[in-house]
């Protein structure tokens, strides 16, 4: 697809920090994280708005400026933005950026500072509860670093660094670390970082007064191959789900004080299915009834009813995501629509769901934005 020819005009201006978007009282604000390289148009992180009433999700506009905001994540109670991403000015070993933005009155934003991610090749970032954190995994090098935030949320100096060695069976993928998320459970005494490479989950305690991660706790290990790259954790915390990309596999666990017991894997992509596919993103449905997980290859999203007494995870449906490469979705907030971002095909999709039964209906309306990756609900 000719990216350049799809999106003549269609992103053509910045936002100006904190402009009105919509007047929808119903309206939710959506950023949107991309990829900048040299086959997208992209030029930053996007803007939409999002009508839970009648699953209307607007065309994004640029909100602000910045290469490749891959993973976004909100401070827990001031209005900032942070992003993962390229810095503005190259550090001198060559590590990615983590940078802050100021979230205006209307959803605009206005940069306010970087620092380095403490590694290379940056994807996923996570701000602890109190906002006095934010945690990077760096796939690239295999590190994941833990890093001070200022009293302006700005953020500062790495104040944990760490990369583990070894290797994995499944190779080129697991030539070595691959740290691919990172986590705070609620009561922010624990850290969790799935590692691609390694096939383990790994587990911290945290010090939320200093920002420093502890001496390791035993990990949860995955099948060799697996290739951990997401968790998500039921609403109560006593179970949480890995998403494996390179098995095409769900492992449920259960969950007590920073340690975890497997309690079994299930498939993620129908078993007559032949084709190149890896998984993406899983999240558990607010009512914690439901787990869904996203199938880039089958382009497909996966849902599972969920025992809350056992974390069991039985199969629902496999629904067709509405576009290719479904590499992020988020469920909203009513918990009756989940939006899917598209990578290869430019798009977002939104999917209505009924939170009784779980099952995903066909996409209600789609538009276009460029080389989405992550979505992120505003408040």
């Amino acid at each position: 697809m000719n990216s350049q020819k799809r999106y003549p005009a269609v992103f053509p201006k910045i936002i100006t920090p904190f402009v009105l978007l919509t007047a929808s009282l119903q309206a939710l604000p959506v950023f949107i994280g991309t990829n900048t390289g040299k086959n997208s148009v992209s030029k930053g992180i996007y803007l939409a708005d999002f009508d839970s009433a009648s699953g209307k999700l607007t065309e994004p506009v640029l909100a602000a400026e910045y290469q490749n905001p891959g993973f976004l994540a909100l401070h827990p109670t001031k209005p900032l933005l942070y992003a993962c991403g390229a810095p503005s000015q190259p550090f001198p070993d060559g590590s990615s950026s983590v940078a802050a933005f100021a979230i205006g009155e209307n959803h605009g934003l206005k940069f306010l500072g970087e620092a380095s991610a403490g590694g290379k090749g940056a994807c996923h970032v996570a701000v602890d509860a109190t906002g006095g954190t934010i945690a990077v995994a760096n796939y690239g090098d295999g590190s994941f670093s833990t890093i001070k935030l200022g009293n302006n949320g700005v953020p500062g100096a790495a104040v944990s660094v760490i990369k583990h060695t070894g290797t994995g069976p499944n190779l080129p993928r697991q030539d070595g670390p691959h740290a691919h998320g990172v986590y705070f459970d609620k009561a922010n005494q624990h850290f969790f970082m799935p590692d691609l490479g390694l096939d383990q989950v790994f587990v911290y305690p945290f010090d939320a007064a200093t920002s420093k991660l502890g001496e390791p706790l035993p990990s949860l290990t995955t099948a060799p191959g697996a290739g951990p790259r997401h968790l998500a954790f039921s609403p109560d915390e006593k179970h949480a789900y890995v998403l494996n990309e390179l098995h095409n596999t769900v492992l449920a666990a259960s969950y007590a004080d920073g340690k975890f017991t497997a309690l079994g894997t299930v498939q993620t992509l129908p078993a007559d299915f032949s084709g190149k596919s890896t998984t993406a993103e899983i999240e558990v449905h607010p009512n914690g009834k439901f787990v869904y997980a996203s199938n880039r290859g089958h382009d497909s999203i996966i849902v599972y009813q969920r025992d809350a007494t056992t974390g069991a995870l039985t199969f629902l449906q496999h629904a067709p995501c509405g576009g290719k490469v479904p590499r992020h979705f988020k469920i909203d907030p009513s918990g009756k629509w989940l939006l899917c971002a598209h990578q290869n095909s430019n798009t977002i999709s939104v999917l209505p769901l009924d939170p009784e039964t779980g099952r995903l209906g066909e996409p209600a309306n789609t538009v276009a934005s460029p080389s989405p990756i992550c979505l992120l609900f505003g408040r």
